[in-house]
């Protein structure tokens, strides 16, 4: 028992890239190993209710004979080594746990980088230069799928949908792209009081006019 808890350990410990499945092993493991110390306390409890600490003689120091002793003693030693084989392995699973959570923080710290160069990739591709808006929110509808987005009186567009300042032509841009997503969610961007604001927009019918429910004019470039 010992020997096979202690292979395994040298095992975890040169994996460098521990899986989820390698932690579940691992408590498949542990739970076997309760198991099996369980079984062994209830042959105990079988012999008299003895433990692991009570004499196995008695008060004249010859050995008792209401127990059964080779049960006894090897309850007793296979508790032992299960305990010993229990903590080893505790310790594997949260040497694992720990090895998993900084290989996940690793990874969000790399996505976030990645999203960071994508950003300004796609800044410098648009000219180093900040988004402009090119179009303003005059008006929104109460309960219109406009003011469910979020969307205010005076926005300032930047993005809707695919619509941006580099392709934006008229209000029919914005107009065809609300059409072919009736009932589909849109990203818009738009600038409020100098911050800029990510908004889902769901072209919907609803009880007003339109899909919208805001008005929305084009602003001098």
């Amino acid at each position: 028992m010992s020997e096979k808890a202690g292979s395994q350990s040298g095992g975890s410990s040169e994996a460098s890239g521990v899986t989820v499945s390698d932690i579940q092993e691992l408590i498949r493991r542990k739970e076997e190993i309760e198991a099996q110390i369980k079984a062994n306390y209830e042959v105990l409890e079988s012999q008299k209710g003895i433990g692991m600490n009570e004499p196995l003689v008695d008060c004249e120091g010859y050995p008792r004979a209401d127990v059964d002793l080779y049960q006894v003693r090897t309850a007793r030693h296979n508790i032992v080594c299960l305990q010993n084989d229990h903590k080893a392995v505790m310790k594997q699973v949260e040497d694992a746990l720990h090895q998993l959570h900084a290989r996940d923080k690793e990874k969000q710290a790399r996505d976030l980088a990645e999203a960071h160069r994508e950003a300004l990739s796609r800044d410098q591709s648009q000219g180093l230069s900040p988004a402009q808006a090119f179009a303003k929110v005059n008006s929104v509808s109460p309960g219109s799928p406009a003011s469910i987005a979020g969307l205010q009186v005076d926005d300032e567009i930047l993005e809707f949908g695919s619509v941006n300042t580099q392709n934006f032509q008229s209000l029919q841009n914005i107009g065809s792209v609300v059409q072919h997503s009736e009932g589909k969610p849109l990203n818009v961007t738009v600038m409020r009081r100098g911050e800029k604001h990510q908004l889902r927009l769901v072209p919907t019918r609803w009880a007003g006019k339109g899909l919208l429910g805001c008005n929305i004019i084009p602003l001098q470039r």
